[in-house]
């Protein structure tokens, strides 16, 4: 296998601000128990001294002009306001010719006014965590005291129209809200939204002395599944019943995640979603205490890189550690994936949901191959379409006239 060149890939680090605390106690979270990996530490904040530090390191790092800051939670928005003035002080201070950008993720659930005119003035690209229309969003995420949720988020999602700012949706699909994609798709567009990530939620869980916990790639791979998971089947029949809306009405005017991913592979361009990318170990989470993981999702001991505040980023992105996490697309695919002839639409999806046997018995299969094994049978022909229509230089969108002739 040749060595793998990270270099060729811009450095992308999510940054922790308050760690995993947020307002919420949604029941799939994932990175909520990570907290208990600084139980020794009384307030889990990013202190001014870190922030510079990690600001300064991270644009020096980037081998490209253009340099994007992620923020993610726990809820972002329980750091002040004042925290992210700062950050964008410190961004002016060390930029140096570079473009600087922001995203912030959110449940929503916190903004106001004040939020809303500080990222529509300094451009910042809002992430809302929404799980459709009130019944299903309401199943799962709600607050420590089991109150929803839905309500609240929509007050910010209408704060954030009426001041102009750039937003998105990450919408959670679980065993609930599956079973009716055409309502869960409708309500995005209903609402405006235009740019949609579909997340399947995968989690196993472990017993351990201090109880359950969500299991990491290394634990047991008969750990038993998380209730709230999404089946294969699941999955695969909700991305045919949405693509088929979309194929048909909303190609170049409503923007779904996993339908530009599949396209991009289908053209043999490096997908916007590292799930379905080739390889892993560009984009990693920094905690609130300098702690460098290999992945937001891998957010494990056994995957931590260091400490910035004993390294550097380019040591560890950079480094043995993290190449060998790059490396696990790759190099553990078991036959059946080897063998599929859509292994370049999807490259074994995320490494984290590779923990079932194949049909030759080796280990490493995704737990969603055959929802996605569907999805890609039934979508070819029109990827191969859209495919013909940007090689002549002509919009995919075409493909909507096509079909209704």
């Amino acid at each position: 296998m040749p060595t793998l060149n990270l270099f060729s890939h811009p450095m992308y680090v999510m940054l922790k601000p308050i760690g995993a605390h947020c307002n919420l106690a949604c029941t799939y979270c994932y990175y909520l128990e990570k907290a208990h990996l600084y139980d020794q530490v009384p307030r889990h904040v990013m202190s001014d001294r870190l922030l510079e530090r990690f600001t300064q390191q991270y644009i020096e790092a980037q081998t490209m002009n253009e340099v994007l800051f992620t923020w993610h939670g726990g809820e972002t928005l329980m750091r002040p306001l004042s925290f992210y003035k700062r950050a964008l002080e410190l961004q002016r201070k060390y930029a140096r010719g570079r473009v600087i950008s922001n995203a912030i993720q959110t449940n929503g659930t916190l903004l106001t006014d004040e939020w809303c005119e500080f990222f529509r003035e300094n451009n910042w690209l809002v992430g809302v965590s929404i799980d459709g229309p009130q019944e299903f969003h309401d199943e799962y995420r709600r607050s420590r005291s089991g109150k929803p949720s839905w309500t609240q988020v929509m007050a910010g999602i209408k704060l954030l129209q009426k001041h102009g700012v750039e937003w998105n949706a990450m919408a959670v699909v679980n065993d609930f809200n599956a079973d009716y994609p055409l309502e869960f798709y409708r309500f995005f567009k209903q609402i405006g939204c235009k740019y949609i990530q579909f997340t399947p939620i995968v989690e196993r869980i472990v017993s351990h002395a201090d109880g359950r916990h969500l299991a990491s790639l290394t634990d047991a791979a008969d750990a038993p599944m998380a209730d709230f998971s999404v089946t294969p089947d699941q999955w695969g029949s909700f991305c045919c019943a949405i693509f088929d809306e979309w194929v048909r009405n909303d190609v170049g005017e409503v923007f779904v995640q996993l339908f530009d991913a599949t396209l991009a592979n289908w053209c043999g361009q490096t997908p916007g979603i590292c799930t379905m990318g080739k390889t892993c170990g560009h984009a990693a989470a920094m905690e609130f205490n300098g702690d460098v993981y290999s992945c937001d999702h891998f957010v494990f001991p056994e995957y931590r890189l260091g400490n910035i505040n004993s390294q550097t980023l380019l040591e560890m992105m950079y480094g043995d550690k993290q190449r060998a996490f790059a490396t696990l697309k790759q190099k553990h695919l078991p036959r059946q994936c080897r063998e599929c002839k859509y292994r370049f639409a999807c490259n074994g999806e995320c490494p984290k949901n590779r923990f079932v046997t194949d049909a030759y018995g080796n280990p490493g299969l995704n737990y969603l191959c055959r929802g996605y094994l569907r999805f890609f049978e039934h979508v070819a022909p029109y990827m191969d379409r859209m495919k013909q229509l940007l090689e002549q230089q002509r919009a995919p969108a075409e493909i909507m006239n096509e079909i209704k002739l």
